[in-house]
């Protein structure tokens, strides 16, 4: 006998959905320009997202992990339920997927195109600026100190005088943690902090070597290509675990209590990061005319493409 199971059509049909989201967030966040937080907001999730990001805390943690005793599941299925995992899990698969595929261009790009590809990038920039600084008002000289300070630090950073020792653990988890908790900020790309600490291609070029191994492993590679990369990867996820507990949410206590100042010095840390990708150039060709050129031209493309977007979508916002 067959039974018609429209509850789950419609189970399936939303985890589709969802997915989906996670697939546009993800691109987002792995490019830098629109933030994954502002596809969130255009696409509805925003809020449901936060809600989920920040209903985990030790408790509910344990709560779950309890539930094998059956005096204490009906507390488990309770945190289950606060946590939203139906929601977040293929939110989640949709964001890697999306992470993964940009991230084995971005290794390969970086490679055999570094004048397009980072020429892209600052134009990405560049415009995300113009678009998200449109609704921002800077209006007293507490704003004006705000925009300073952060426009200041980017490029402090991004002409390498304040930067991050090597790529060691401590700064893969520390990358993580900062990247990954910009991912769910509206206005912020995670992968503009990463070009920021000039951490962007050698992360992408490990998770792209990981998954590649991944598969070789599958047909008989070697275990050995997985642990080294694959550490990489858990270092970094680690990082962004406990940015997303503690980073996530101070930023997000910061644009409850002073929502102007906050928007004003996260978009002045775009301002400040536009000069970031050409320093990606300058280690790999020499600044000649030809070099500034193809740079410009590309960089022109990115805008448009960006300002594309916004027509399309009817404007950003940073929150």
């Amino acid at each position: 006998m067959e039974y018609d199971r429209p509850d789950a059509v419609d189970d399936r049909l939303e985890w589709l959905r969802t997915y989906s989201y996670g697939l546009c967030m993800g691109t987002a966040d792995a490019l830098p320009g629109v933030s994954g937080g502002t596809v969130a907001l255009l696409l509805g999730f925003y809020g449901r997202l936060i809600a989920a990001v920040t209903a985990f805390t030790p408790w509910r943690a344990a709560a779950v992990l309890r539930g094998y005793h059956p005096d204490r599941r009906t507390k488990a299925r309770e945190a289950l339920l606060e946590l939203d995992l139906g929601f977040l899990l293929p939110l989640g698969v949709g964001i890697i997927t999306a992470v993964v595929i940009v991230a084995d261009a971005v290794s390969s790009l970086a490679q055999s195109h570094p004048v397009a590809m980072f020429g892209f990038f600052t134009g990405l920039i560049a415009a995300s600026v113009i678009t998200l600084g449109r609704s921002l008002t800077i209006d007293s000289p507490t704003h004006i100190g705000v925009a300073m300070t952060g426009t200041s630090l980017a490029l402090l950073v991004a002409a390498d005088i304040v930067s991050l020792p090597g790529s060691g653990p401590i700064v893969i988890v520390l990358a993580g943690a900062i990247a990954v908790s910009a991912m769910i900020l509206p206005g912020i790309s995670g992968s503009l902090i990463l070009i920021l600490l000039g951490q962007y291609v050698f992360l992408s070029s490990e998770l792209s070597a990981f998954v590649h191994a991944l598969g070789d492993l599958l047909s008989g590679g070697s275990l050995a290509a997985v642990t080294d990369p694959g550490t990489t990867v858990v270092l970094f996820v680690v990082g962004g675990a406990t940015g997303l507990l503690t980073i996530a949410r101070v930023v997000r206590i910061a644009l409850d209590r002073h929502r102007g100042l906050t928007l004003v010095f996260l978009v002045s840390l775009i301002a400040g990061s536009v000069p970031a990708p050409l320093t990606n150039i300058a280690k790999t060709n020499a600044w000649t005319t030809e070099t500034i050129t193809l740079t410009a031209a590309w960089a022109v493309v990115g805008a448009i493409a960006l300002f594309g977007l916004e027509y399309l979508v009817g404007g950003f916002e940073p929150e």
